[in-house]
């Protein structure tokens, strides 16, 4: 179990559940993540725009992504209270095997919860 990946979903939950701007929700959630989990090393939240694009709205680094240096990376989508997906947060770490069971369980669950309350319809 990744007692740093809770932290940073407890974070992120008490973020999403003062029900603040989703702006503030995509910052705590980059932030959170790859301040408090040490194997995370870039987060991204995409949204998808009406031309069906994923555009990104919000980085833990602009400047990197990581590009090919990433050896780990899970994609979570984000989905309205309809169930349709709005877009996808994307999790990369240099590390090979970098991701357990509760990481990706735990991530799901901030992806359900940001979809849900952020943009319910």
């Amino acid at each position: 179990m990744s007692i740093s990946t809770d932290v940073a979903s407890i974070q992120i939950m008490a973020e999403v559940y003062k029900k603040n701007s989703t702006q503030s929700v995509f910052e705590k959630t980059v932030n959170s993540l790859v301040q408090e989990v040490p194997y995370i090393d870039w987060v991204g939240i995409y949204l998808i725009t009406e031309g069906q694009n994923l555009q990104l709205v919000e980085s833990s680094d602009d400047a990197d992504d990581l590009g090919w240096d990433y050896n780990g990376e899970l994609k979570f989508s984000i989905t309205n209270s309809m169930n349709q997906q709005i877009g996808l947060i994307v999790v990369r770490s240099k590390q090979a095997i970098a991701f357990d069971v509760t990481d990706v369980t735990t991530l799901e669950t901030i992806a359900d919860a940001i979809g849900q309350i952020c943009y319910s319809n």
